[in-house]
């Protein structure tokens, strides 16, 4: 609390990754500034976004960094693996190949966080392009089970399950900071595998993230 009497948010650290081109810009945008744009260029390094949420009473500063997907900016990503608490791993239902490449990075965040604990979320994007998947979601449920992590279904353009994910990681963070609950430390490896992926739908028409 503040002099003031203002409750001070508390900083956190979120990043996306995944492959080139999945919707993680687009992801964000929806998220911290409610709109959509198709025509994003792709992200060069790193760029973030700031939005503050209320948890259960208390305020948090959610610094959502927005990592480049192209393997000449991997080593710059990686290195912002380090300190982040909340991870958002992204891959796009309508390319098969940044489903398979999730492992990939998984292995990399295991690598450069040495066995710390970090919540993470497995996010399939684009599920309005119903005619166009190529993942089905049965497959990122599995794959999900398989890390112990939770996992939704994104649609960026539909506005569909967006706040609910960036929400979900960021609570599961929140249960494990001991300023919130006596030093809880969520999950093992990133926090509830409940099956998320039926959250709010709309009618799912075709677009691009």
């Amino acid at each position: 609390m503040s002099r003031s009497g203002k409750q001070t948010a508390k900083n956190i650290k979120l990043l996306t990754i995944g492959d080139s081109a999945v919707g993680k810009t687009c992801l964000i945008s929806q998220f911290a500034r409610d709109s959509f744009n198709p025509n994003f260029i792709t992200t060069i390094g790193i760029d973030y976004k700031i939005k503050e949420v209320d948890i259960d009473g208390s305020k948090y500063k959610l610094l959502i960094w927005d990592t480049a997907g192209q393997e000449r900016f991997r080593t710059i990503t990686t290195s912002y693996f380090r300190g982040c608490q909340g991870i958002l791993l992204v891959y796009d239902i309508t390319v098969k190949k940044t489903f398979d490449n999730v492992s990939n990075w998984m292995d990399q965040i295991i690598q450069v966080n040495d066995g710390q604990h970090v919540c993470k979320i497995l996010i399939g994007n684009k599920c309005d392009m119903v005619a166009e998947r190529k993942v089905t979601e049965a497959e990122g449920k599995k794959l999900a089970e398989e890390y112990k992590i939770p996992f939704m279904e994104t649609s960026a353009k539909d506005n569909i399950n967006v706040q609910e994910a960036f929400l979900h990681i960021t609570k599961d963070v929140v249960s494990g900071l001991p300023s919130e609950n006596g030093g809880g430390s969520g999950s093992d490896r990133g926090g509830n595998k409940a099956d998320l992926s039926k959250g709010s739908k709309k009618d799912k028409k075709k677009g691009c993230c």
